[in-house]
């Protein structure tokens, strides 16, 4: 791997940073540590494969519930469009919690899988984005 050693980086950080925003992510190397250092663009567009997709049951009082797939997440409105939000709102606050103790949720087998949506919620960091992202099938109740 074609990496930075931290010294060279600590030595050059400006020079560093503008590189891993304007050129290239950098992988930087300290001790037995790897690590890699990219503008949010490029994060982005790696985790661009990655959608929030969900299954939208019609309830028998006309309401909407909506089951994140991705996620333990179910919601409830009374349209699918309040269903929808609902569901944004609670990916990005899970997405919060889960950043503010990463050691620990990114550790845990059921829900390690969650990085890369837990990234792209963080990244879009707002709610009627994420809710036009949500790709949902419906199924009637």
């Amino acid at each position: 791997m074609l990496t930075v050693n931290a010294t060279d980086v600590r030595k050059d950080f400006s020079n560093i940073i503008d590189q891993a925003v304007h050129q290239r992510p950098l992988f930087i190397k300290r001790s037995k540590d790897y690590l890699c250092l990219s503008n949010l663009a490029t994060i982005e567009s790696i985790l661009s494969i990655y959608h929030f997709t969900a299954e939208t049951e019609l309830e028998q009082d006309g309401s909407y519930t909506i089951t994140s797939n991705e996620m333990d997440l179910v919601e409830n409105g009374n349209t699918e469009e309040e269903a929808c939000e609902k569901l944004a709102e609670s990916i990005l606050e899970y997405a919060q919690e889960y950043y503010e103790e990463y050691s620990l949720w990114s550790k845990a087998p059921n829900r390690k899988k969650h990085i890369p949506y837990v990234l792209k919620a963080i990244i879009l960091s707002d709610v009627k984005q994420i809710a036009e992202e949500i790709q949902k099938d419906v199924e009637q109740g």
